[in-house]
């Protein structure tokens, strides 16, 4: 009898050690009129690399979320999706889709790790969330590493405007990893042949008296490729003298090139173009194949946000600017004289 028992414990031990050491990453996919959001695709690919499952969650209106999940359900390295709709998620905001995050990750929860991209939305909501269960959560993670042995996780993220790459573990002790990720450090995840997610849906947790409420969204329409996600982007500063001329200079050679986009702080801050076009440390992040940057000096801050690109151009009257230091092809010259030309060219 006493044998019996003593194998029995044995064995409940071994499950739950079992488990505990087995990831399950839960990820925050965003999405936009049913379309997932390109850097939550590289937040599963991130997800995906601990080497355990990984549960999708979708909120939304119920326009626009059975759509999304068939989607999802299609993706690599996905095992399950979980989606939940409510009029109070059309536009969601921290103070209203917590809760339903605590509800997902309470005591009995099989997650180790919760996991969104980098976005304005999941800077306010995920560190929320972890605070709230007292635990932390890691920012804008470039590359990760998951040790199974001791269940810890090892994640690498850029610190001082992406000068210097600071190293962060979560131990075992840390029973839900938070982190956010950088999307231009993972490629965005594909659609599998074949793969065909579990979906469940869960009951909304309805939040009556929330202090914050969502008033409108304003979006910067263009034509041109979404900055984000564009392989070309053709920048410009300062130099670029006035919103006018900003327009009239970067606009017909990006439209040739068939380009984004983009600006330094300084010609956001001179109103020469939308904030939504600001390329930087408190910008956009950027990784193109091609980045053009015109009239820009190369401040820290700017440089932090596009110095990953595969191949950089820059045009700058001052031959001492900063840009010139990480450009692959650098031009000491008037833009005003080189745009044209270029575009006279690349249309020939």
């Amino acid at each position: 009898m006493l044998r019996s028992r003593y194998i029995q414990c044995y064995r409940a031990f071994s499950r739950t050690y079992a488990t505990a050491t087995s990831p399950h990453a839960l990820v925050f996919l965003e999405h936009r009129q049913g379309v997932i959001d390109s850097s939550s695709l590289s937040a599963l690919t991130a997800a995906e690399q601990l080497g355990g499952k990984v549960t999708a969650l979708v909120v939304g209106e119920s326009e626009h979320v059975p759509g999304v999940v068939e989607q999802a359900k299609k993706l690599k390295g996905l095992t399950s999706v979980l989606h939940s709709t409510s009029p109070q998620y059309t536009e969601p905001v921290p103070e209203v889709l917590s809760p339903l995050l605590e509800k997902l990750l309470s005591e009995s929860s099989p997650f180790t790790h919760v996991v969104s991209a980098t976005s304005s939305a999941a800077k306010s909501l995920l560190p929320r969330v972890a605070a709230r269960l007292d635990v932390p959560a890691v920012s804008d993670i470039i590359s990760l590493e998951h040790n199974a042995e001791n269940n810890s996780t090892t994640f690498t993220r850029p610190i001082y405007a992406g000068n210097a790459i600071a190293t962060v573990r979560a131990s075992s002790s840390v029973p839900i990893k938070f982190f956010t990720v950088r999307s231009t450090a993972f490629s965005a995840a594909l659609v599998q042949d074949g793969a065909e997610a579990e979906v469940q849906a869960v009951d909304p947790v309805d939040v009556p008296d929330s202090p914050t409420q969502h008033v409108k969204t304003t979006i910067a329409k263009s034509d041109r490729p979404d900055l984000g996600v564009a392989s070309r982007v053709v920048s410009g500063g300062r130099a670029l003298k006035n919103a006018d001329t900003f327009a009239s200079t970067l606009y017909p050679l990006a439209d040739v090139l068939g380009a984004a986009v983009g600006a330094s702080r300084a010609a956001v801050d001179a109103g020469y173009a939308d904030n939504s076009l600001q390329v930087g440390q408190t910008g956009k992040v950027v990784a193109p194949e091609l980045y053009m940057a015109l009239g820009i000096s190369g401040a820290i801050q700017h440089l932090a946000g596009m110095k990953d690109s595969k191949l950089i151009v820059a045009v700058n009257k001052d031959p001492d600017a900063p840009i010139f230091q990480v450009a692959d092809v650098g031009l000491v010259a008037d833009l005003f004289e080189v745009v044209p030309q270029l575009i006279e060219k690349l249309k020939q």
